[in-house]
């Protein structure tokens, strides 16, 4: 039996994360984020209006997030550049909004909510729009091919492309059936 093994390896892109997986690192990456987030911009808010602190906060915690999300959530092989960050911050924006608007609402229930109340109030508002943030960044900004091929060109965050890093093809080694077929295991299964 000769073993016919490829001259030279092959390459292929390395495959994107199943939902399941991407949605489990979505939760991590994103959860963990802003998880701190939550706790900056209670500190940021003592300091200026809650509105602005929140603002600000999310503009950091989604430039950190996407970068996150191209690298580790959805398995981009490279970072996010501009054009992801631009389709991230769209999204990030009507997080925002819904963050915003209900903590806003709970102020208006309730004059003067205590931090914690106002945690509770703020991290549910996020988990009901980071569902909604998933769902947008793997169907359009990091779905397989979205903006592949395409350059940025722009400052050091790297292409904006889908390209995927290439990995190694294992050697197969091929087997001829006719030699398989009259061993004992298989003759002692009865085929």
């Amino acid at each position: 039996m000769k073993a016919q093994l490829a001259a030279e390896p092959e390459t292929v892109g390395v495959a994107a994360p199943g939902a399941f997986v991407s949605f489990v690192r979505f939760v991590v990456c994103g959860g963990g984020v802003g998880v701190l987030s939550s706790g900056a911009v209670a500190l940021l808010a003592g300091a200026m209006p809650w509105v602005v602190a929140n603002a600000v906060i999310t503009v950091v915690s989604t430039a950190l997030c996407t970068e996150l999300h191209a690298l580790f959530t959805f398995g981009t092989g490279q970072r996010a550049g501009w054009r992801r960050h631009w389709q991230s911050a769209g999204s990030a924006t009507a997080a925002y909004a819904v963050t915003s608007f209900a903590v806003l609402a709970l102020h208006l229930v309730q004059s003067s909510p205590g931090v914690l109340t106002e945690q509770i109030v703020y991290l549910a508002a996020s988990g009901l729009a980071g569902v909604g943030r998933f769902l947008v960044l793997r169907v359009f900004v990091f779905a397989a091919g979205a903006g592949a091929g395409v350059a940025t060109g722009a400052g050091g965050c790297g292409g904006g492309g889908g390209a995927v890093a290439p990995v190694p093809v294992v050697p197969v080694v091929l087997v001829s059936v006719a030699s398989v077929s009259r061993s004992p295991l298989v003759l002692a299964a009865g085929a």
